[in-house]
């Protein structure tokens, strides 16, 4: 019979390709990892690892096992988790895949909430790209992931919608328009802007807004692209340009340093989604964070409704 505690030994060795550095994260000795390892290649008739001097290498058998394996090293883990939770406590990790606007500006909050009601909770965020977040949900290694892009999620992932983020203009103080209480969508092309990167959430809303009224965003004078929404929040304070912004960041890091700009008729916004595998069993922590979200999201609109 399989030995978990043997698989989660070979993962390690695995990811590090060195049995000194493994044994020395699972607090083990070398000739421990050593044994183990063995142990699996005799069960498995097969090499895992390919010993070339003082380097290790996968084998194509070893290179097969490591994605099993993890399965059975998450598994396992819901296993615990699960007994655990039965004793009616939530405890566990908890990964989400996130974009970087939902990431920065609205994950730490609800998770400081989440993790103040479930003390036993042990949360990692990873801030990447749209993309990479999704990646990080079909390949396992996030419980959840957050993303503007409500196409991007694949079938086999249930998500909801629980965060409208409005999309700004902004100006530098001194930038005519600051001293207008509107401008028309026309004027939009007689600015210098700053634009976030070809895949963001917010350039693909601005780009959807402008349409409507017949505008491309090739029409707009461009002279700045920038990967963040705070390089490009403090790019307009330096009065390079005006841009449009997540409502987040305005309000966090440039509100009273830059004007707001009302576009007449022109109302942007970005949904934020929240996704998980519906074909992979969820953990304790991860269904207690979906409710917690879902919980908060409902409070939040009736208090609007009031």
């Amino acid at each position: 019979m399989l030995d978990a505690h043997q698989l989660n030994v070979f993962l390690v060795a695995a990811e590090s390709l060195n049995f000194t550095v493994a044994a020395r994260e699972l607090h083990m000795t070398q000739p421990s990892v050593s044994q183990h390892i063995q142990e699996l290649e005799r069960h498995f008739g097969t090499r895992l690892f390919l010993r070339l001097g003082r380097r290790l290498k996968l084998t194509d058998a070893g290179e097969a096992l490591v994605p099993l394996a993890r399965e059975m090293s998450a598994l396992s883990i819901r296993i615990d988790e699960r007994m655990e939770s039965l004793r009616g406590e939530v405890y566990g990790h908890l990964t989400i895949g996130c974009s970087t606007t939902p990431g920065r500006y609205l994950l730490p909050g609800l998770l400081a909430s989440f993790l103040r009601r479930h003390p036993k909770v042990e949360a990692t965020c990873q801030v990447s790209s749209r993309q990479r977040a999704l990646e990080m949900l079909d390949e396992g290694l996030a419980h959840l992931a957050v993303s503007s892009a409500r196409h991007a999620f694949k079938k086999d992932v249930e998500f909801r919608k629980f965060f409208t983020d409005p999309i700004v203009l902004i100006a530098p103080l001194g930038h005519p328009w600051a001293q207008r209480s509107s401008i028309q969508p026309a004027d939009l092309t007689q600015a210098d802007f700053i634009l976030r990167e070809e895949m963001s959430g917010t350039r693909a809303a601005v780009i959807e807004g402008l349409g409507k009224f017949g505008l491309g965003i090739d029409q707009l004078r461009v002279v700045l692209t920038l990967g963040s929404s705070e390089a490009i929040a403090l790019s307009v304070q330096e009065g390079i340009g005006v841009a449009f912004i997540s409502g987040m960041v305005y309000e966090r890091l440039a509100r009273d340093r830059v004007a707001l700009i009302e576009v007449a008729g022109l109302s942007l916004s970005q949904d934020i989604f929240i996704g998980r595998h519906k074909r992979r069993p969820a953990t304790a922590a991860q269904t207690a964070f979906w409710e917690f979200i879902f919980d908060q999201a409902d409070r939040a609109a009736g208090l609007t409704a009031e």
